[in-house]
């Protein structure tokens, strides 16, 4: 890599340019997680206990569509769950977790855009030029997962759970830790799972993958979407075909992406 083309530089030279970017990167999680804490009501009434109300907007919306097609079962999260804490600081260290975790939420365009500003200077003009959308795709499907983990799997995730029972004579008050940590990975795993287009692209940039290889491991691929479905929500069939769906959609939509990269470079060579 040159610096502004004059110069070749050393390994001591990139290390510092990533501590810049790295730098710039922390302080805008740190900033967005000070605005967190500070407006605690809002990240916690409004945001993170949110999908155990009944008002939620998932809820109130299959609780709707329950009683049009008469289906009762689809009505979920209609008593909203007790929680507790039980260690001392344990409000306290939870507060400064989920204020990290919002600041991560919050600033992954920036992250991404620091890690991208990293990596440009090493890529042709060329490559520059396909890349140029990476930022906006990459910040707009992280988001979609979210949203996607947050409107749909939480809620489901929370009325399995939080209403199952090995016995009538235990009653389930969860610990406010417990449950925080269930939601903020629940939302945290669709995020990062929205993101295989991008890495299958970058993938295949490298030459990596190509279209043939994902087309020969298609089949893998669903077994591989349903282990992770299994893994991220509850074990019920509902919640892991609305996970493993999208999933598959975002595998097949990276085969897509790489025949049309092999496209435009057998375009280019010739």
């Amino acid at each position: 890599m040159k610096d502004n083309g004059t110069r070749e530089m050393s390994f001591l030279d990139h290390l510092e340019i990533l501590r810049w970017h790295l730098l710039r990167a922390f302080s805008s999680v740190f900033i967005v997680a000070i605005l967190a804490f500070v407006f605690k009501e809002i990240v916690f009434d409004v945001i993170i206990l949110a999908p155990s109300d009944p008002l939620f907007f998932t809820n109130r919306m299959l609780c709707e569509l329950a009683q049009k097609i008469n289906l009762p079962a689809l009505c979920i999260n209609q008593v909203p769950l007790s929680f507790q804490n039980i260690n001392m600081s344990g409000q306290f260290t939870t507060h400064i977790l989920v204020s990290f975790v919002t600041g991560i939420v919050v600033a992954f365009p920036y992250i991404f855009w620091e890690f991208w500003r990293f990596i440009r200077p090493a890529l042709y003009d060329n490559e520059v030029k396909h890349s140029r959308g990476a930022i906006f795709f990459a910040s707009i499907l992280f988001s979609v997962g979210i949203l996607f983990a947050y409107y749909i799997i939480s809620p489901l995730s929370i009325h399995f759970l939080g209403n199952y029972q090995v016995s009538e004579r235990v009653e389930n008050i969860v610990n406010i830790g417990s449950y925080i940590s269930t939601i903020t990975s629940i939302v945290l795993a669709g995020g990062i799972i929205f993101e295989l287009p991008i890495l299958i692209y970058f993938l295949a940039k490298v030459g990596l993958v190509s279209s043939d290889f994902l087309i020969k491991y298609r089949k893998h691929s669903i077994v591989i979407a349903l282990l992770l479905a299994a893994i991220i929500t509850p074990p019920d069939v509902i919640s892991q075909i609305l996970v493993c769906f999208p999933l598959i959609l975002l595998y097949e939509s990276g085969i897509v992406i790489t025949k049309r990269l092999e496209k435009n470079r057998a375009l280019e060579n010739n």
